[in-house]
Parts: C-alpha cells; structure tokens; sequence
C-alpha cells in the first residue's frame, strides 16, 4: 500500500490549481470530471504524490459524512480485495469494493472515524 494522493476539499478549486502551479511550482497530473464539477490532481513533476482538488461544492450532500474540514488520503494497492480482506480480517471497518467517480475502490476508517480511500 503506497500513499496516492491527498484530497483537499477546497472553496475556488481553480485559484488553488493555480496557486499550486504558479506559485509553487507543481504540475497538473491529471484531470477528470464529475457531473458539472473538474477535479484536478497536481504535484511536483518528479515524483507520483499529488494533491487531488476536490470542490466543496460538489460534497455539499456528503454521502459519506467526510469531515470535509480535513484531507483524505487515497492510497494505491496492486489487488483492492486482497487488501480489503486483510484490512478487515485485522479488525478495520471497510465499506465494500465498488465504484466511486469511475474508479473501483474501497474505504475504511481509523478509531477517530476518519475515512481513507483505497484504489487500484
């Protein structure tokens, strides 16, 4: 399991895309649309960490009662069953593997109810 990126919950996404770029030297990885709603993910060209710039707007009904106050971290893994499987197997709480935005994932929570992303 390798950390992917973290999600800012952010209120201007394209002041704070541009201020990760031109201020602080980031690149735009990647972009990908969520009904009316851009995300960009940006990080330093050199390295696979990326911040993910997720609109606060687009989490106002908040399905899964994120705190929206604090990043998420969304972590890579080579098979999201077997690490599911292993998480709860050690007593983790994970919601089930499914799709959210287009990507196969899964989430699990710590003992302060904070929810982690995990996808392939």
């Amino acid at each position: 399991m390798k950390v992917g990126y973290v999600v800012l919950y952010v209120m201007d996404a394209e002041a704070c895309r541009r201020f990760w770029i031109e201020q602080v030297g980031m690149i735009e990885k990647k972009r990908t649309k969520a009904g009316a709603f851009s995300i960009a993910q940006v990080g330093f060209a050199d390295q696979d960490f990326a911040f993910e710039l997720v609109p606060l707007e687009m989490m106002k009904n908040n399905p899964d009662g994120l705190n929206l106050g604090t990043p998420s971290l969304c972590f890579h893994v080579d098979d999201l069953d077997a690490t599911r499987a292993r998480l709860v197997e050690r007593g983790v709480a994970a919601s089930e593997v499914g799709e959210h935005f287009g990507m196969r994932n899964f989430a699990f929570s710590d003992p302060e109810g904070r929810w982690f992303a995990v996808t392939r």
